[in-house]
């Protein structure tokens, strides 16, 4: 593979945000028909680097070369003019148009008419590349009306359609469902054998050890190593990442059969589940597990008050409670991180500081009216203790690393001190030692007695952090496995279709 002249070659790349260097002096070859993984710990630099190489940023430093030319990229067309395509991992889809429409949006195929779109050819091969990646998607549904995993095909399907030379993959697969996956591998080994590189970003390593031909590492903006796979191993990989290693231990569960805090019964929303009850415990973790479809976030976004259910009855500390909004869930002591953080969780526009203390400015005012100097207290302190990487607290929140804003997000919801956590993929899209530290968060809001649902699509995350688990198929629960049944075999038993 080295032997031919790169497709692809950065030299020196440097980019700095507010006086904060994010890359320093980067290198990086790319060769035609390789799949390159990109990995490193949120913050390390992928996001700042795949952003440059895709045209959305420009560099202070460096060189960018493809097939020996100097390039300089002024936008993200001109990337994709020089056929280099990306698949964000934040979606960035057009909500009210189709998925053929999104998918071939500055591409459309040309009528018969000047000016016009050839919109039976446009559904078809968007229909033939939908199924191609392993979906059933409607190439006329609009994409509002889907759900995150299916928007993100629609984003892969986009990227693909554009025919380009290098194409960027940022963590594709981390709303995909297992068939979905298994599509976009079968993909990805296709246009590596048709002469297309891939630079492939992924926390999830048995990827990287699927898909990988080299591996490049990147730690605090710098370029640590760049090797073979074939010389690599999980911890030798784990440990250049963030300088030491780490492994997933198992939650010390505590003695159980606290109150119960939250009961649910017979809850139910048409067309998306059906008869769903429960019990929630103090102290207690509850995994949710199941496949992509299956209901999990559906059911959390119905107790939440994001969309309600049209049936049963939700009861806190034994008292029924009537919650028809974020807002009722919030007075009755719910706190809840999303899965699509951009969409939920954050205002990316706006400052850390306002985000952190978005739910709680009560606490940072008196009289109807925000103290300054109490805010800032208040955001500072949240910085602190969830380790927040940040310029300041002024910082926009949308700059940070998807690890970064993912401990916005959590910390925006600890401050208004919920009594019940719901946590719907509280990891993705989120480096191993920034998984550490919500393990380890998790496990101290159930010593001090808070009650948590967890939804997971990790297996190893749920098993080592839950005191039981419910697996829900078609809408339903199907089971409920305690401490002692937990392992991926029994799960997946009970979660896949019969």
């Amino acid at each position: 593979m080295e032997t031919s002249a790169p497709l692809l070659e950065v030299t020196g790349l440097g980019k700095s945000f507010a006086g904060v260097t994010v890359l320093d002096g980067i290198g990086l070859t790319l060769q035609a028909g390789e799949v390159h993984g990109l990995m490193g710990e949120n913050g390390a630099g992928k996001s700042t680097l795949l952003k440059i190489l895709a045209g959305v940023i420009a560099p202070d430093a460096g060189e960018i070369r493809l097939g020996g030319e100097v390039c300089r990229f002024q936008s993200p067309h001109d990337a994709i003019s020089r056929g280099i395509a990306m698949i964000h991992q934040e979606l960035m889809p057009f909500p009210q148009l189709t998925a053929a429409e999104n998918i071939f949006i500055g591409r459309e195929p040309a009528g018969r008419f000047p000016g016009t779109v050839d919109r039976p050819r446009m559904h078809a091969d968007a229909g033939a590349l939908l199924r191609r990646m392993g979906t059933t998607i409607p190439p006329d549904r609009r994409l509002c009306e889907l759900s995150v995993s299916e928007t993100q095909v629609v984003e892969i399907a986009k990227a693909l359609v554009r025919q380009a030379r290098i194409i960027i993959m940022d963590e594709p697969t981390s709303s995909l469902a297992h068939h979905e996956t298994a599509a976009l591998f079968r993909l990805v080994d296709e246009l590596r054998r048709s002469g297309v590189a891939v630079i492939y970003v992924s926390h999830k390593m048995d990827e990287i050890f699927r898909l990988a031909t080299r591996v490049t590492v990147l730690r605090d903006g710098r370029r640590v190593a760049t090797e073979a796979i074939e010389n690599l191993d999980e911890p030798k990989l784990v440990q250049q990442m963030v300088g030491r290693s780490v492994t997933l231990t198992r939650r010390e569960r505590g003695a159980g059969g606290g109150e119960e805090v939250l009961a649910v019964k017979g809850l139910s929303r048409s067309g998306k589940f059906t008869d769903v009850s429960f019990g929630l415990h103090r102290g207690e973790v509850l995994g949710l597990a199941g496949l992509m479809g299956a209901g999990r976030t559906e059911v959390v976004s119905a107790i939440y008050g994001l969309q309600p259910a049209d049936d049963g009855v939700i009861a806190i500390r034994g008292k029924e409670v009537p919650i028809a909004s974020p807002a009722d869930a919030m007075r009755a002591g719910l706190g809840f991180v999303s899965e699509d953080r951009k969409q939920i969780g954050l205002v990316t526009a706006h400052s850390v500081k306002h985000n952190l203390t978005l739910g709680g400015l009560a606490r940072c005012g008196r009289a109807g009216l925000i103290q300054p100097a109490a805010e800032n207290a208040a955001a500072d302190e949240c910085i602190r203790r969830y380790g927040v990487k940040v310029a300041g607290r002024d910082q926009t929140v949308g700059h940070l690393s998807g690890g970064n804003q993912q401990k916005v997000v959590v910390a925006k919801v600890m401050f208004s001190e919920p009594e019940i956590l719901i946590l719907d993929e509280p990891t993705r899209g989120i480096d191993i030692a920034a998984k550490q530290e919500i393990y380890a968060m998790i496990a101290g809001w159930a010593r001090e007695g808070r009650a948590i649902i967890l939804v997971s699509s990790e297996l190893p995350e749920l098993i080592a952090l839950s005191d039981r688990v419910l697996v829900m198929r078609a809408g339903r629960i199907v089971a409920e496995l305690a401490a002692g049944e937990l392992a991926p075999e029994a799960i997946l038993r009970h979660a896949m279709p019969n």
